[in-house]
């Protein structure tokens, strides 16, 4: 992947915002991806390991949980011991194996349930298990038996006596010995809990700057897409549609060729925030209380704030962030108006309408093409929807819906892949 100067992001900041908002989705989980990230580097560290295999358990801590879409799924690994463990982590390698710079944490996530079992632990169903996966088993457990709402200092006794009666049986012995180690020092419980735990991981680790081009951010942003779609088998391809509808829409009105690579990541990145929102509320098949419809009401205010941390992904930001927003102030949730709406934002508020109006789903057929301009056409005098794009989108209207039918098509084809093969190995 070859470096563009107007794009400087270093990997993990992009998966920092990731597991940050994965970790919103219930005040149980939230900072639960960076403790275990912390706690594996960091034994890492004491095993002397070589940097990049440091860097990988800190980036697998960051993102182990990802296979877990459900809410429930997510709040069931809490527990010390499991049931059915290796689902959510599969799941998380399926998703992460085929975007070359986190292959090698894909595997570490692969394996990260796998029990040590008197050295039975050193393959899994044929397939040799890292020892990064057992560092990063042991981080999970140890940030799971930590109770946030007590005393850290108070409680280091109790979970090295919970890490010394699994040596040998859930931990591998070599790696179990290294966190005790580290377990003596009261810097490294404290940091654990420290609200800065992201800041002082940086300073740390020296991390590498991982610089991608546009097909590197592209390649990234449908990986984040995925996570973010697969949750629910409602909208498993939207993302993929809102892309590419928006970045051709841009291209029918004049944006050049980066600009509507831009816009193609904001379109995968656009409903980051969803990940915020608890998957029973998605797929809640009644109406939705008012608390349940201020919750998904939230997620655009989540996108922006994950986001603006990011200095180099700012255009980005506001084009994908504002897609709630209307001309006329009556979006949310920050209610801008029409000369705080850039061109960029007011495409992808059309390219979603479009997108969730048009794309089929579990429980209806999308829109006829007559249909779909009567509402958009609709918004538009309302003063909702820009009406010179809804007039470019109706003049380019089979060509956009093509590209979005083939995008959403391939989303589709990756979603039953992944739903299949999970079905054929539980």
């Amino acid at each position: 992947m070859l470096v563009r100067k107007d794009f400087h992001i270093p990997l993990f900041d992009l998966i920092s915002c990731l597991s940050d908002v994965i970790d919103m989705v219930n005040s149980d989980l939230v900072n639960h991806h960076t403790m275990v990230g912390y706690i594996a580097y960091l034994v890492g560290s004491q095993l002397e390991l070589p940097h990049r295999q440091r860097y990988n358990l800190l980036m697998a801590g960051k993102l182990h949980d990802i296979g877990a879409l459900s809410c429930q799924e997510r709040l069931n690994t809490m527990n010390f011991e499991l049931v059915n463990p290796h689902r959510h982590a599969e799941i998380g390698w399926l998703l992460l194996s085929d975007f070359k710079p986190l292959a090698e944490t894909a595997e570490l996530i692969h394996f990260h349930h796998v029990n040590w079992g008197n050295g039975s632990g050193n393959s899994f169903q044929g397939m040799a298990v890292p020892v990064g996966s057992h560092i990063l088993h042991l981080a999970d457990r140890v940030a799971v038996l930590l109770n946030k709402n007590k005393p850290v200092l108070a409680q280091t006794k109790r979970i090295c006596q919970s890490v010394e009666q699994q040596i040998g049986v859930m931990f591998m012995p070599d790696v179990a010995q290294a966190f005790l180690k580290l377990a003596e020092k009261e810097y490294f419980w404290l940091d654990l809990i420290s609200p800065t735990v992201s800041s002082l991981l940086k300073r740390r680790v020296s991390l590498e700057t991982l610089e991608l081009d546009l097909d590197g951010i592209l390649s990234l942003g449908q990986v984040f897409s995925e996570i973010i779609d697969f949750r629910s088998r409602f909208t498993a391809t939207h993302s993929s549609g809102v892309a590419a509808s928006a970045s051709v829409l841009a291209r029918m009105v004049g944006f050049s060729e980066t600009e509507c690579e831009k816009m193609k990541v904001a379109g995968f990145l656009h409903d980051l925030g969803k990940l915020a929102v608890p998957t029973e509320i998605l797929e809640k098949p009644g109406v939705l209380t008012p608390q349940e419809r201020d919750i998904i009401r939230s997620h655009p205010y989540y996108t922006y704030r994950t986001l603006e941390r990011i200095s180099d992904m700012e255009t980005i930001n506001s084009w994908c962030s504002f897609h709630h927003e209307y001309l006329n102030g009556k979006g949310y949730p920050f209610h801008l108006e029409r000369a705080d709406l850039t061109m960029g934002a007011r495409i992808m508020a059309v390219a979603d309408v479009f997108t969730a109006i048009t794309e089929d789903r579990p429980y209806r057929k999308g829109m006829t093409p007559e249909a779909v301009m009567s509402v958009l056409n609709s918004m538009g005098k309302s003063e909702s929807l820009d009406v010179k794009l809804i007039e470019a989108l109706a003049d380019n209207f089979n060509e956009i819906n093509q590209h979005r039918l083939a995008a959403q098509t391939a989303a589709g084809r990756e979603y039953d892949r992944i739903m299949h093969q999970m079905e054929a190995t539980s």
